[in-house]
C-alpha cells in the first residue's frame, strides 16, 4: 500500500466533497443568491463585489455560474477527473471568497466563518490545492484509468497488463460508490432537516435580501446634515430593551447582537439609504470602530448627559466629539429629569456648549412637559426628538393614571399604572406641541417598543408631524422597515404640519 499516495488522494477527495456539498447546498435553497453576501463585502475590493451584488443582470449570471463551478470542481476532485484544471479553478474561486471578507484590516470583524488574522479556511484550502497542483497527483479516480494516462508505461506481458488494468480500474472506480453514499446521505438530511445552516454555502449577510428593497429611503436636512427620514435607533445595538416584565430580553439582545452582527446590520442599513443612527453614549466607541474599520460615512447622533456629581456638564459632549459624532443631542431621560428637578439651566448650558463647538444641537424628551418648559425659557434646539406613538394598544395603562415624568421612574405592580409599557404618555399634547414646532422633529419610540406595527406606527408619526422617525431594527427587519417607510411616505395623507428639513 502506497500510504503517501493514499493520503494525497484522501485530501483531494475531501476538498472535492467540500466543493460539491457547497454547490449542492446552494442549488437546494429556493431562490438562493449571493447578492447579500457580495453587497456586504468589506475588503479592499469591496466596490467590485458591491457592483456585482447590486446588479440583477450580473447576478443572473453570477449565481448559476457560482453553483455550477462548485459542483463541477467538486465532482472533478472527488472522481479524479481533470484535477489539474480543477485545482486552478478552485484556487481562483477560493481567492474570490477570501478577498470578499479578508481576515485583516478593516474587514476582520465582519468576515465569515471564523476569520483569524490573515489566515482563514479559504486560504488554507487554497494552499492545499496549490500543493496538490504542483505534486501533480492523479490518485485513485477516473483520471487514473489508462485512457486518461499521458505517461508511457513499460511494456508488460499481455496477461499481466490486463490484470493490472483491471486492478487499477477497480481502484479508480472505488470513489464512485463512496460518493454515492455521501450524496444520498446529504440528500436525505436535506429532506429531513433542510440545508445545513452551518455550511458556508448558506450564509446570508443580513436578514432580508437587499434586492427586495423597492427604493432607497429619502432624506431631509437637520442643520447642514442630509439625514434619512428613517433613522436607526441605538437601543438594540446597545443592548437596552423596554421589555415590560420580560427580564431576560436585555440579555437576549446582547447575545444576538454580537459585534459582527451589529456591523452586518449597519452595512445593511446603509445599503437601504438609512444613513444615520441615533445612539446612547456608551455605543460611541463601537461606532467609531465601525467607521474606522469599514470607512463608513454613516452619520452618528450621540446622546449625551451631564456629570451632576462633579458639576461637569460638558464632559460627555467633548468625549462624543472626540469619538467622531456628527450631531450631539441632550439625552431624553436627562432632559426630563433636569426639568423635573428645576435644573433647566444645565440644559441651556449644554446646548450652548454644543453649538459653540460648531455642532448641531438636539434636545430629546419622553415627557412633553419637559420640552414645553424649555420652550417657555427660550431654549429652542436645532431639532427636537420626542417619543411619538398613539396609545391604542392593550398594554397602555389608562390615561387618567399617567403621571408626567414617570417614563423612566418606578415600575408599579399595578397593571393600571406605569410598567415600562408606554413612552408617549400624552399623545394629544405631543401632537399639539409638534404641530407648532418651527424646527425639525424626530419621532422615536414610534412603535411603543414593539407594541405597534411598523405600518401603523410609521404612518401615525409622519401624519402627526414627525419629519424623521428613529426606529431600532434587527438585521432581519431592516429591508422590510425601509420598504414600509417608503410606502408610508409615498401615500401619506392628512398631514397638517409643513415639512421641516
Amino acid at each position: 500500500m502506497n500510504w503517501k499516495k493514499l493520503f494525497i488522494t484522501v485530501l483531494r477527495v475531501a476538498i472535492g466533497w467540500h466543493f460539491l456539498y457547497e454547490g449542492l447546498s446552494k442549488l437546494w435553497i429556493e431562490d438562493w443568491s449571493a447578492a447579500s453576501y457580495l453587497t456586504g463585502a468589506t475588503g479592499p475590493f469591496s466596490g467590485f463585489y458591491h457592483w456585482m451584488g447590486q446588479s440583477d443582470a450580473l447576478m443572473a449570471v453570477v449565481d448559476p455560474l457560482n453553483i455550477a463551478a462548485l459542483i463541477l470542481i467538486g465532482l472533478s476532485l472527488t472522481l479524479g477527473l481533470l484535477v489539474q484544471v480543477s485545482y486552478v479553478c478552485g484556487i481562483l474561486l477560493l481567492m474570490l471568497y477570501y478577498f470578499a471578507y479578508p481576515p485583516f484590516g478593516g474587514s476582520l470583524m465582519s468576515g465569515v466563518e471564523g476569520n483569524l488574522y490573515i489566515v482563514n479556511k479559504n486560504l488554507v484550502e487554497a494552499l492545499a490545492m496549490l500543493a496538490l497542483f504542483f505534486i501533480r497527483e492523479k490518485g485513485w479516480g477516473l483520471l487514473g484509468l489508462p485512457m486518461f494516462s499521458h505517461k508511457k508505461k513499460k511494456e508488460e506481458p499481455k496477461d499481466e497488463k490486463v490484470g493490472n488494468s483491471r486492478r487499477e480500474a477497480l481502484k479508480n472506480l472505488a470513489t464512485i460508490p463512496a460518493l454515492g453514499v455521501l450524496g444520498l446521505g446529504a440528500l436525505n438530511d436535506h429532506r429531513n432537516y433542510g440545508v445545513d445552516t452551518l455550511s458556508g454555502a448558506t450564509i446570508q449577510i443580513g436578514g432580508q435580501d437587499i434586492r427586495e428593497l423597492k427604493k432607497k429611503v429619502p432624506t431631509g436636512k437637520i442643520g447642514p446634515h442630509e439625514i434619512s427620514r428613517l433613522v436607526a435607533g441605538g437601543n438594540l445595538i446597545g443592548g437596552w430593551a423596554h421589555s415590560r416584565d420580560l427580564i431576560y430580553v436585555d440579555s437576549l439582545f446582547r447575545a444576538y447582537n454580537t459585534e459582527r452582527k451589529i456591523f452586518d446590520t449597519l452595512m445593511l442599513l446603509e445599503q437601504t439609504g438609512v444613513n444615520t443612527i441615533n445612539i446612547g453614549f456608551p455605543t460611541n466607541e463601537l461606532m467609531a470602530k465601525y467607521k474606522r474599520m469599514t470607512g463608513s460615512k454613516i452619520k452618528v447622533i450621540s446622546q449625551v448627559h451631564p456629570d451632576m456629581e462633579k458639576n461637569d456638564y460638558f464632559v460627555n459632549i467633548n468625549k462624543a466629539i472626540d469619538y467622531g459624532a456628527d450631531i450631539i443631542q441632550v439625552q431624553g431621560n436627562w432632559c426630563d429629569w433636569l426639568v423635573r428637578d428645576n435644573r433647566i439651566d444645565v440644559i441651556e448650558k449644554m446646548m450652548g456648549h454644543i453649538r459653540e463647538q460648531g455642532y448641531t444641537a438636539g434636545l430629546a424628551s419622553h415627557t412633553v412637559d419637559a420640552l414645553i418648559a424649555c420652550e417657555e425659557q427660550g431654549i429652542i434646539p436645532d431639532y427636537y426628538m420626542k417619543t411619538m406613538h398613539h396609545d391604542q394598544y392593550w398594554s397602555a395603562h389608562p390615561v387618567e393614571n399617567r403621571v408626567p415624568f414617570e417614563v423612566d421612574g418606578t415600575n408599579y405592580l399595578d397593571h393600571n399604572k406605569f410598567h415600562n409599557n408606554i413612552f408617549c404618555l400624552f399623545p394629544d399634547r405631543t401632537v399639539e406641541f409638534v404641530q407648532r414646532a418651527k424646527v425639525p422633529v424626530m419621532g422615536f419610540k414610534v412603535l411603543a417598543a414593539g407594541a405597534i406595527t411598523p405600518e401603523d406606527g410609521f404612518e401615525w408619526a409622519f401624519r402627526n408631524g414627525a419629519d424623521f422617525i428613529c426606529v431600532g431594527m434587527f438585521d432581519f427587519q431592516v429591508v422590510k422597515n425601509a420598504n414600509i417607510a417608503n410606502n408610508v411616505l409615498d401615500n401619506l395623507s392628512g398631514r397638517a404640519r409643513e415639512w421641516y428639513g
